[in-house]
């Protein structure tokens, strides 16, 4: 979909990821990685930033024990991953370019839902720390049945939640892991940030560089008005 299309359509719901495209931690996340890599004296690979944005914690710390040569030690990395990740988002929580506006503004016409890979608490306190939490219907995360992204089970579940059907509702999205689970869900997706050059961000329908990008900015203040 171009963005002629995506800024003539009006969603009936918005699904945001919350790292990376609400919050800025993914800074938090490779510091947090850095830091478990030096605790544990290894060292990833090259490129190994990349490869590890949007996974989930338990499979990043598979994933750091696998590229350190380190395997037997997944479970310990990933339990220290999360340890670091969330005494950094504690002390230093930012929302990202454009996010707060955008949420509040939508928060008055249309329900609004969080689908995260990260455990709901950390979730929850890290939206409660930048003062958006409130404006969220519902926070659905992977765990207890529902597999993390890529697989669609927490923009599936949000979705529904919501009440509206799939190609109503809008994924708000920073990584191709995200983009892929909206994608399957069934959903609109905006792509937020750089656009990668791997493939699966073509799944996204429109990316934009922040969520303060002035066109996006005013294709919200239009269908926010025709709903008011």
């Amino acid at each position: 979909m171009t963005s002629r299309h995506i800024f003539t359509w009006s969603p009936a719901a918005i699904v945001f990821d919350c790292d990376g495209t609400l919050v800025d931690s993914e800074r938090h996340w490779q510091d947090a990685r850095s830091r478990v890599f030096g605790e544990f004296g290894l060292k990833p690979r090259p490129g190994f930033a990349e490869r590890a944005k949007g996974v989930r914690y338990t499979e990043c710390g598979g994933l750091m024990a696998r590229e350190a040569g380190k395997p037997q030690l997944a479970d310990d990395m990933a339990h220290a991953l999360l340890r670091h990740f969330t005494a950094l988002v504690a002390e230093d929580p930012v929302t990202m370019p454009g996010a707060a506006a955008l949420v509040r503004l939508a928060a008055r016409h249309i329900p609004l839902a969080v689908a995260s890979n990260c455990p709901l608490d950390v979730v929850e306190s890290t939206l409660a720390r930048v003062g958006l939490l409130g404006h969220f219907a519902h926070v659905v995360v992977a765990g207890d049945g529902l597999l993390p992204k890529p697989h669609p089970d927490v923009y599936a579940t949000a979705v529904r939640l919501c009440g509206v059907r799939p190609e109503e509702a809008m994924a708000v999205e920073d990584s191709v892991t995200g983009v892929e689970s909206a994608w399957r869900a069934g959903m609109r997706v905006l792509g937020v940030g750089p656009r990668p050059a791997e493939e699966g961000a073509d799944q996204a329908d429109l990316w934009v560089r922040t969520l303060a990008d002035p066109e996006l900015q005013a294709w919200a203040h239009t269908w926010a008005d025709e709903t008011a």
